[in-house]
């Protein structure tokens, strides 16, 4: 982070806002987001709640999924679009730091878990899709559902074997 004031900042902040480039931008990333909740809500009604798309500050935009069994170990998983890598990924969250730190401590040898360090939000975040092609939208979303698929399964099983 500049040392730099915040007054002295703002110049080049009003001058990033001035073309309406980023907000047209920040506002379709938000849209794709909006949609692929709307396809999962679809897709595992009735398996999973899906809960509303949350925004970070400019930083990511996520929504949550929870199923029973995920529900009662007080986990989450969430589809998360990443501004600055501009991509997608899936975070295992806990309900509380507490909880979060525990699983973290618990599965620090799976291959998806840094053993030095917890990410500051979450368990451990695995890139779901690390170059969309946002012009297409269509194999977006099935490359996003496929990898989700997989790595479900693959999460649920990891945490069944380390109960």
């Amino acid at each position: 982070m500049s040392k730099q004031s915040l007054t002295a900042r703002i110049p080049a902040y009003k001058q990033a806002f001035a073309s309406g480039e980023i907000q047209k931008t920040y506002q379709s990333l938000v849209g794709i987001v909006q949609t692929l909740r709307t396809e999962f809500h679809q897709k595992y009604k009735g398996e999973m709640s899906v809960a509303n798309v949350l925004h970070g500050y400019i930083d990511f935009t996520y929504f949550y999924l929870q199923n029973d069994y995920l529900k009662q170990r007080k986990l989450k998983l969430a589809i998360v679009f990443n501004h600055q890598q501009a991509q997608f990924e899936l975070w295992l969250l806990g309900q509380t730091k507490d909880v979060q730190l525990s699983y973290w401590q618990k599965l620090r040898d799976v291959k998806w878990v840094d053993k030095e360090v917890m990410p500051e939000y979450s368990i451990f975040e695995i890139t779901l899709l690390s170059t969309p092609d946002f012009d297409d939208t269509d194999k977006l979303s099935a490359c996003i559902h496929s990898e989700f698929t997989t790595l479900t399964s693959e999460i649920f099983e990891t945490l069944l074997a380390y109960e």
